[in-house]
């Protein structure tokens, strides 16, 4: 790629409008996950009765089972919206941008 046509879509406003995009749903989405992990965590050390109490009376299966499957599908769906958000919003922000700069 030539000086011009990188120049060309740095000053493009849609790549700002992009980058910027992409940064800030990357950044809420990480902190999502890290409060969603380290909130776990400080459960475990502040509070692990809590985890280890049976769901109901009798029951061998602990709270701390839910909470460990919430915590591995929440990574799944924050990364499938971050896909899906990527395919419809950004991928098409990209295509206008790489068109106008090849003009």
């Amino acid at each position: 790629m030539n000086d011009d046509i990188l120049k060309r879509v740095q000053a493009n406003p849609k790549f700002i409008e992009l980058v910027h995009k992409k940064t800030s749903l990357g950044w809420k989405l990480t902190l999502i996950m890290l409060v969603i992990y380290y909130g776990f965590i400080l459960m475990l050390a502040f509070a692990p009765k809590v985890l280890g109490t049976p769901i109901s009376a009798g029951a061998t299966t602990t709270v701390g089972i839910p909470v460990g499957i919430f915590i591995i599908l929440s990574a799944f769906l924050l990364t499938g919206f971050y896909v899906r958000k990527a395919n419809n919003e950004f991928d098409a922000l990209n295509r206008q941008i790489v068109k106008e700069a090849k003009q």
